[in-house]
C-alpha cells in the first residue's frame, strides 16, 4: 500500500486552530468525559466533588489533596481534575523566577489532553470553578499547544484522535473573548514551532517568503512586503547577501507591516534571525553539531508567529515585522574568512568565522528598522536570534538571555516573560570585550577568539542599532523532549509568549 505522497503546500501552512475546530455549543452525550480545573484551593470542595463523583473514594479522598492532577472513574464516564496546591510560607528568594499562575495552567493541559485522547472519549465538557481569566487563558492556550502534531498535520490529519470540547464555568461564564485571545495566542505559537520543525528542504528563504505571501491570513491591516536578492544588493545589505549568497535559495527579507486604523503612536519593529539552515559555511560545523540547524530560523519563526497574533487579535499597536531569511550553504560562492564585507549602515567587516552568520544578516535589517522615518521611524527595536550555542550553556535550555541598550525597556520585557512563563534574563553589554572588534582590513571583525560569546555578539548587534532603544533574545528555540504542553520535542517558540505579554501590557 503506498503512503500519500507529501507536497509542499501540505505542511507549508499556518496550522489550524484547535479550540475554533473543536470548541462546540451542541449539548454533550451521557457518556461524555469531564475536565474539572480549580482555581482556589478548596479542600473541601474538592472532597464534595470525589464523593458525588465516585462515592468509594470517601474513605480515601485525602489521597488526592495532595496531588496536582488525577482521573476519577464515573458512571458517566472518566473525570479529570486539575488542582493546584498554593505553597506555604516564603518560598521564593531574590533572583529567584517564580512559575506564574498562567504558566502552571498552561503546562497541565499538556496532560489533560494526553489523558483525553488515551480515553478515547469523543466529548469533554471543561468545567472552571473559581478560576481566574489568566487560569483558563493558560489551560486554553496549553491545549492548543498540546493539539499540535507536526507529523498529523503533514498527513492531513491535524486534529485526529482529539475530542470536541465544550467549556463552562462556575459561578459565572467564561467569556468568550478569553477562548478566541487562547486561540490567537495557541496559533501564533503553534506557527512558530512548525516554522521551526519543517525540514531545511521544506522551508528555505524563497517557501517561508511564499508562506508569508500567500497563505498568511488577510488582513486590511497589515501588508506583506519581499525584498529579493537584488533588492537586498540595490540597498546595499552587503552582509546580508554574503551569507546567503552561497545557495540556491538565494537570501531575501520578508517585512511584515502592521498599521490597525484609528492608532498614531509609532511602531514597534521586530526583527528575527531567520538562517534556514546553517552549516556554519566554510568555516563548516561538525555533524553533531549542523543536526538541529533547521531551528536556525527560530527568531524569524517567532517573529512571524508574532504577526499572526497581531492579525488575529487585532490589537492596537502600530508594528513592522521583519524577517532576515537566508541559508548559510557551503559552495564556491560562499563567503570566505578574511572576506570583507560592507554593511548597508556603511561598515567594513572582516569575515573571521563564517560560522558567525546570523549576527550579520541581522545587522543589516536592523539597519533597515532603525533607519525608516517619520510616522513609520520605530519606538524601539526588539530582536530575536538563535545567536550563540554558548547563551544554552550559561542559562539553560529555557531561560533566553537578553541584552539592552535601554533599562525600562529591558525590564518591561522581563516581567512580561515571567507573567507568560517564559523566561528570560538579562544579560551584561559590557563595552570592553569590543576592544577585540578592531582589524586592520575594516571597521571590524564578525566574531571574535575567547569567552563571553553572547556579550561579544550583542555587542556586534548593538554597532548597527543607531542608538535606538533596543532589546536583543539569544535564544535556543527548542525542546529537547516533550514537557508541559509541549506534546513533543522540537520547536517551542521561545520568547514568543513573553512578547506576546509584552504587547498586552502596552495596548
Amino acid at each position: 500500500m503506498s503512503r500519500k505522497r507529501i507536497a509542499l503546500n501540505d505542511v507549508l501552512k499556518v496550522p489550524a486552530s484547535f479550540l475554533e475546530t473543536k470548541v462546540v455549543s451542541t449539548k454533550l452525550g451521557k457518556k461524555a468525559g469531564q475536565l474539572v480545573v480549580f482555581g482556589v484551593e478548596d479542600k473541601n470542595a474538592l472532597s464534595q466533588l470525589l464523593v458525588k463523583a465516585a462515592p468509594a473514594w470517601r474513605r480515601s479522598s485525602e489521597n488526592f489533596l495532595n496531588r496536582d492532577n488525577f482521573v476519577l472513574e464515573t458512571e458517566n464516564g472518566p473525570m479529570w481534575v486539575i488542582y493546584r496546591r498554593r505553597p506555604q510560607g516564603p518560598f521564593s528568594h531574590a533572583g529567584a523566577l517564580e512559575e506564574s499562575e498562567y504558566a502552571w495552567y498552561r503546562d497541565q493541559a499538556g496532560w489533560a489532553l494526553g489523558q483525553m485522547k488515551a480515553s478515547g472519549i469523543s466529548q469533554v465538557l471543561i468545567d472552571f470553578r473559581g478560576t481566574e481569566p489568566a487560569m483558563e487563558r493558560g489551560l486554553l492556550v496549553g491545549l492548543e499547544l498540546a493539539a499540535y502534531n507536526y507529523k498529523n498535520l503533514m498527513h492531513g490529519k491535524e486534529f485526529e484522535g482529539l475530542p470536541d470540547l465544550s467549556v463552562r464555568k462556575m459561578p459565572g461564564a467564561v467569556l468568550k473573548d478569553v477562548i478566541a485571545e487562547a486561540s490567537a495566542e495557541g496559533r501564533a505559537l503553534n506557527l512558530a514551532r512548525h516554522l521551526v520543525n519543517l525540514p531545511p528542504n521544506f522551508a528555505n528563504p524563497t517557501t517561508v517568503a511564499q508562506l508569508a505571501r500567500t497563505k498568511f491570513p488577510k488582513s486590511p491591516d497589515m501588508k506583506v512586503e519581499v525584498w529579493d536578492m537584488k533588492r537586498l544588493e540595490k540597498e546595499g545589505m552587503g552582509l546580508h547577501v554574503g551569507v546567503g549568497q552561497g545557495s540556491v535559495n538565494l537570501p531575501c527579507m520578508v517585512r511584515f507591516r502592521y498599521r490597525p486604523k484609528g492608532v498614531t503612536q509609532k511602531p514597534i519593529a521586530f526583527v528575527g534571525k531567520g538562517v534556514t539552515f546553517d552549516t556554519g559555511g566554510l568555516d563548516i560545523k561538525p555533524s553533531s553539531a549542523m543536526r538541529l540547524m533547521k531551528k536556525d530560523m527560530g527568531g524569524s519563526a517567532g517573529v512571524m508567529g508574532l504577526a499572526l497574533y497581531a492579525v488575529l487579535s487585532k490589537i492596537k499597536i502600530p508594528m513592522d515585522f521583519y524577517l532576515g531569511l537566508a541559508e548559510n550553504s557551503v559552495d564556491a560562492a560562499s563567503m570566505r574568512p578574511s572576506d570583507v564585507l560592507q554593511a548597508r549602515s556603511g561598515q567594513l567587516v572582516e569575515i573571521h568565522n563564517t560560522d558567525a552568520e546570523g549576527r550579520l544578516v541581522l545587522a543589516d535589517v536592523l539597519d533597515v528598522a532603525v533607519t525608516e522615518t517619520g510616522k513609520d521611524e520605530p519606538q524601539f527595536v526588539i530582536d530575536l536570534a538563535t545567536l550563540t550555542g554558548a547563551i544554552k550553556t550559561a542559562l539553560g535550555t529555557e531561560i533566553g538571555g537578553l541584552f539592552s541598550n535601554h533599562d525600562e525597556l529591558a525590564q518591561d520585557l522581563l516581567m512580561a516573560g515571567t507573567r507568560a512563563g517564559d523566561l528570560a534574563w538579562r544579560m551584561p553589554l559590557y563595552s570592553r570585550y569590543t576592544a577585540s572588534f578592531p582589524t586592520a582590513f575594516g571597521d571590524m571583525v564578525n566574531a571574535v577568539d575567547g569567552w563571553g560569546g553572547p556579550i561579544t555578539a550583542a555587542l556586534f548587534l548593538e554597532k548597527f542599532v543607531r542608538n535606538k532603544p533596543w532589546a536583543h533574545f539569544d535564544i535556543y528555540a527548542w525542546a529537547d523532549k516533550a514537557s508541559g504542553a509541549m506534546s513533543s520535542s522540537g520547536g517551542n517558540a521561545q520568547s514568543l509568549q513573553g512578547l506576546i505579554e509584552f504587547l498586552k501590557s502596552k495596548a
